[in-house]
């Protein structure tokens, strides 16, 4: 099979956000590689699922395994896996910590690794993180530590890696949503979360998808934390 066409890696792919990247990217005449625990096998010529759990450190370096073998090149890996768990501090359990270590920062760190090496022996490539705005703009309605700690986490890993691999031809960006229509979210809670926006409605996935490809061809833009999050970022 030839490599001529761009390979995009997505974790998190099977619903919302993770769903609509890989529609919009295969739209755009991506390989894509998606990859989620639940994630179901598909026929189309340019897309290869990959099940597995994230969290688990074999997962991503088995997928970046994968697309070589299947696409012959990894050219961009948007790291959109994600679990958020809102609670007041004291009342996180240790179960919920390590969940969400493992999910967002394990699952982040180990298929980073492995796609940047591959992009390194192309001499280009592109890792998009999907965050959350909370990070910047704490909000007493959310509590939501764990969010700020390890999605903070990916905000400045974000910047350093920008600078490390920037003369390398690899760049570096994170999208930082606001709250999402996706099915994580039940109608009925719809009202008040559109209110914690400034603008008054929650985002939608278009909203995303559209930040992360203005990303995808932006070459002059790495280490950017872009918000798409109705104000959220800028105050309340």
């Amino acid at each position: 099979m030839g490599t001529e066409q761009k390979v995009a890696v997505i974790t998190g792919a099977s619903q919302g956000i993770g769903e609509a990247l890989v529609k919009a990217y295969l739209d755009r005449n991506y390989r894509v590689v998606a990859t989620s625990r639940s994630i179901k096998p598909s026929t189309h010529p340019d897309l290869l699922t990959v099940a597995g759990d994230i969290g688990d450190p074999e997962t991503g370096p088995r997928v970046i395994r994968e697309a070589l073998e299947r696409f012959g090149r990894v050219d961009t890996l948007v790291n959109n896996a994600g679990i958020f768990i809102a609670s007041p501090f004291t009342k996180y359990t240790a179960e919920q910590y390590h969940q969400k270590l493992a999910t967002n920062l394990n699952g982040f760190f180990f298929i980073t690794q492995a796609a940047i090496a591959a992009m390194e022996s192309q001499g280009r490539g592109h890792v998009i993180n999907i965050t959350t705005s909370l990070v910047d703009q704490a909000n007493s309605n959310v509590p939501s530590v764990l969010a700020s700690l390890t999605k903070g986490g990916l905000n400045a890993a974000t910047k350093s890696l920008a600078i490390e691999y920037a003369k390398r031809g690899i760049r570096v960006n994170a999208v930082s949503p606001g709250i999402i229509k996706t099915p994580m979210h039940a109608p009925e809670t719809h009202e008040f979360l559109a209110g914690l926006h400034p603008v008054g409605r929650m985002g939608e996935l278009a909203d995303i998808v559209g930040a992360v490809l203005y990303l995808e061809t932006a070459c002059f833009v790495t280490g950017e934390i872009l918000h798409v999050d109705g104000g959220q970022s800028a105050g309340h």
